[in-house]
């Protein structure tokens, strides 16, 4: 599954701990990367930063973004994905808490494939995971890029 990668843009620890456990629990055994802000999510997509020197070439399948991130928010990584060539197609499926409009209306409007809000509960949110993997990472069709 290393070209099926996912990528988990996600600051609040206990959200990338419910999100890995609803990956295993509905056996979506894809590599997942976590970057914990922005920067790193970017750093990590472009090969530069702490991944400095990282084959670019293999992108993730999809990318789970969060948009309340520290150093940069999830808003302008969607911006500086689309405004790259190599990444203007990537799927990238906003999961947020955000209830915020302009949230919804500026991910759309910069190109998002997807805005997600989060459900609290956990059984809910495990089948919302559920139904992502079955689409995004079987169902769905991308682009080669």
């Amino acid at each position: 599954m290393k070209d099926k990668r996912i990528l988990l843009v996600e600051d609040n620890p206990d959200d990338v701990e419910l999100t890995l456990r609803a990956l295993k629990k509905n056996n979506i055994l894809n590599e997942v990367v976590v970057a914990r802000d922005g920067v790193e999510a970017v750093d990590y997509v472009f090969g530069t930063g702490s991944y400095e020197g990282r084959d670019i070439s293999e992108l993730p399948m999809i990318v789970l973004l969060d948009l309340k991130l520290p150093r940069m928010d999830g808003i302008e990584v969607l911006k500086m994905l689309r405004e790259n060539e190599a990444t203007k197609m990537l799927p990238v499926i906003i999961l947020t808490s955000s209830k915020e409009e302009s949230d919804l209306i500026k991910g759309y409007s910069l190109g998002c494939n997807s805005y997600i809000r989060k459900p609290v509960d956990f059984t809910q949110f495990s089948d919302t995971v559920r139904q992502i993997g079955l689409y995004w990472l079987l169902l769905n069709v991308p682009p080669t890029m």
